[in-house]
């Protein structure tokens, strides 16, 4: 059994890192995906591909992959730099501001 353990990207919609500091154990698929003739429906009879474990650590997460037999690949995260203002959000409301606000 395959799996990949990976820390997860903050989603596109948010600025907020919130569900990005854990680290996800997820299996590999074993089977391909096929579209069910009668309702049309993608499915698997693959019921490992659905599990996707949680840790707090990268090492715990090797340590339970190593405990249960399963060959991890682990993929590290690309971090990026934050961008932070010396203001923040408020500065755009700021009664000393230099320019002209407009909209």
């Amino acid at each position: 059994m395959r799996a990949r353990i990976y820390q997860p990207a903050k989603t596109a919609m948010s600025s907020g890192t919130a569900k990005t500091h854990h680290w996800v154990l997820e299996y590999a698929p074993a089977s391909k995906r096929e579209v069910d003739p009668l309702m049309g429906w993608t499915s698997s009879d693959d019921t490992q591909s659905q599990v996707k474990l949680r840790f707090d650590t990268k090492e715990a997460a090797l340590d339970y992959a190593k405990d249960n037999g399963i060959e991890a690949i682990v993929q590290e995260p690309k971090k990026r730099k934050a961008n932070i203002r010396p203001g923040g959000y408020g500065d755009n409301f700021a009664t000393n501001r230099r320019g002209a606000w407009t909209h």
